[in-house]
């Protein structure tokens, strides 16, 4: 009996236990009094429980009632999301976006979009890889639909990219190392003796476009969080962007140090949106990227979270 059950029931009890009266779920439904009664009763009977109790005026649920209304909802939301998915489908839109973040991209403007996306696109599944510079081979081998990357990686000219933001990189120290105590630009000879804290892989790094590594001794954290305590505790110097340590440096927690050698601005990278051109992404990848655009050109006050930090679908940031 159970099996004869029908989506038309489920949204008939629903409609008559929110609207507290089988006269106005039919108004609600478009049907008679007496076959929203009719249909009742046969809920009622193929499943072997009381759904009202239609002693008083108005029909009241029952405790079995009450119990079964909330699965009954699941089960026509899920219907609903099945057939949004299903209209999806048809018109083209992907099931799945998967995208690779590097970790270097402001995280405000990123959960701002993912929220956005979720909104405008409820059907399509969003996944994502946090990585520290293995962001371009996922989208080479077709893991991920998009990549977002810095532009001191090395991006072959297989993809196509497209700039969202600019990033500052201040190379910084703690206040305690040594480096710190230069009034002026420090010489590249006077890195040699000090360690420096790098989290992206140099491999990964075009030379020309960063600060490349600068001595003999670099360790490679390429955990955020890890490589802002090493800083912070006088271990090293390094870069990092400047939404995670502003704070750290109007505080004195961090102090700027220039390299001579350095860009006059400091070191910046671009941060771009990259994807396979021979395999671009569809509506929602395409409206992914732009939306983040958008959300990076918006002022933000937002408390600075490193990327790799925040609890989202899917993480493979290394350590």
């Amino acid at each position: 009996m159970l099996d004869g059950v029908s989506l038309d029931q489920l949204r008939t009890f629903i409609a008559a236990a929110d609207e507290k009266s089988f006269s106005a779920a039919g108004r609600r439904l478009r049907r008679a009094q007496s076959v929203v009664s009719q249909t009742l009763a046969n809920l009622e009977g193929q499943l072997g429980v009381k759904l009202f109790d239609r002693g008083a005026r108005l029909p009241v649920l029952t405790d079995q009632g009450r119990a079964l209304l909330a699965a009954a909802r699941a089960v026509a939301g899920d219907v609903d999301l099945f057939k949004a998915r299903a209209k999806s489908l048809a018109s083209g839109l992907e099931p799945e976006l998967s995208v690779a973040v590097d970790v270097m991209f402001p995280p405000a403007p990123f959960t701002a979009a993912v929220a956005a996306f979720q909104r405008h696109f409820p059907s399509t599944l969003l996944n994502f890889e946090v990585e520290s510079s293995a962001v371009v081979e996922p989208v080479l081998d077709g893991r991920c639909g998009v990549g977002i990357v810095g532009s001191w990686s090395r991006v072959p000219p297989t993809l196509t990219r497209r700039p969202l933001l600019a990033v500052s990189v201040p190379m910084v120290v703690s206040p305690q190392h040594p480096l710190a105590a230069h009034r002026t630009t420090i010489p590249i000879t006077a890195l040699a003796e000090h360690i420096q804290l790098v989290h992206i892989d140099p491999a990964d790094v075009l030379p020309s476009q960063g600060p490349g590594i600068r001595s003999a001794r670099f360790w490679r954290l390429s955990h955020l969080g890890a490589k802002l305590a090493f800083l912070r505790a006088g271990l090293g110097y390094g870069v990092l962007p400047l939404h995670l340590i502003e704070a750290d440096l109007q505080s004195g927690a961090l102090v700027q140090i220039k390299l001579e050698d350095a860009p006059a601005e400091g070191y910046v990278t671009t941060m771009l949106a990259i994807h396979r051109t021979d395999s671009p992404p569809g509506p929602a990848g395409r409206w992914f990227i732009e939306r983040l655009k958008q959300e990076a050109a918006r002022p933000t006050t937002e408390k600075p979270v490193p990327i790799a930090h925040m609890s989202i679908a899917r993480q493979a940031a290394t350590v």
